[in-house]
């Protein structure tokens, strides 16, 4: 069972969540609050829930400061967003806040369901309209290219942040982790690596990555 807690000052809204997801097997709304505090009140009576659900704007505790009191507080209890904001730093904001999903209140029905299953799987989820818009503007923004002028060779942002990696001992599978990666991704750095500094192994790289300034 997900147990579910409705944050929105506006009452039509909640009613409309409240309608749509009491539909959903597994799913049941255990409390409603117009602001944080109301939440938080409700937690601290003994309310057992799973998620809430929350809008950022909200008079009195609004949703990025009851996000923060809820990690700190309720670990166990996961917040999703759902709001009007699509700016990027309300959304960076709310992650870091620690939310494990931002979703837009323009989304359907069957991506709130999503969303909320997923998020209940210990995931993280960003609604499709903004990650659409997301990529769109990180397709548009070019590689940064450094150049080694004592070599005159030339590394990516890309290859700089994977040397680094290399050079503090991270495994492929690891630095795939750290950089959202495939390990066969990381595997075709180093490898590039090596050949473009004409070193013979890992070991040889990290010595002449050091040597040459590449990096510290």
């Amino acid at each position: 069972m997900i147990n579910i807690i409705l944050a929105d000052d506006q009452n039509i809204v909640r009613n409309g969540i409240k309608a749509l997801l009491n539909q959903v097997p597994g799913y049941e709304i255990v409390g409603e609050a117009q602001d944080g505090l109301q939440v938080l009140k409700l937690l601290n009576e003994g309310i057992n829930t799973t998620m809430v659900l929350t809008d950022i704007g909200m008079p009195g505790m609004g949703g990025l400061e009851l996000i923060e009191n809820l990690g700190k507080t309720y670990p166990n209890v996961k917040s999703i967003v759902l709001s009007t904001y699509d700016n990027e730093q309300f959304i960076i904001k709310a992650f870091k806040a620690g939310a494990a999903g931002y979703l837009l209140k323009s989304i359907t029905a069957e991506e709130l369901i999503f969303a909320i299953n997923h998020v209940s799987q210990r995931n993280q989820y960003l609604c499709s309209q903004l990650s659409a818009k997301f990529l769109g503007r990180l397709l548009t923004f070019p590689e940064q290219v450094f150049t080694i002028a004592k070599h005159g060779m030339e590394f990516s942002e890309k290859e700089l942040e994977v040397l680094a990696l290399i050079a503090d001992g991270y495994t492929n599978q690891e630095i795939a982790d750290k950089t959202y990666s495939g390990k066969r991704t990381v595997e075709g750095y180093r490898q590039g690596l090596i050949e473009k500094t004409g070193t013979r192994n890992t070991a040889a790289l990290v010595r002449f990555a050091l040597q040459n300034g590449i990096i510290n």
